[in-house]
């Protein structure tokens, strides 16, 4: 077996491992009253650390390019509330667009 496959097997261990500690640990109950307010933003927090550190993040330093153009236009087309298909077609036609011109 490969180190790959075996990261795979480890990662997707640990992701089932994860995802049962919930229903372990809570049995049923509900989530306490601390913790019910922090829930909620833990997936949209977690999707645009991904995306910020996709954008921008490259090896062990920050790198601007055509791709914060994207960034800044699937922005711009998610506050004129476009459709998420469209978001993504505006972005990834202004990013090669930058690309093509820097």
């Amino acid at each position: 077996m490969s180190a790959v496959w075996l990261a795979v097997l480890l990662v997707g261990g640990a992701t089932v491992l994860l995802k049962a500690m919930g229903p372990v640990f809570l049995g049923g109950r509900p989530i306490p009253a601390q913790l019910s307010g922090v829930v909620p933003l833990l997936a949209p927090a977690l999707l645009a650390a991904l995306v910020v550190t996709q954008v921008v993040g490259g090896d062990r330093e920050i790198v601007a390019d055509a791709r914060l153009f994207g960034l800044a236009a699937a922005g711009v087309a998610l506050l004129l509330r476009a459709p998420l298909l469209a978001v993504v077609a505006v972005a990834a036609l202004v990013t090669a667009g930058a690309r093509l011109l820097l």
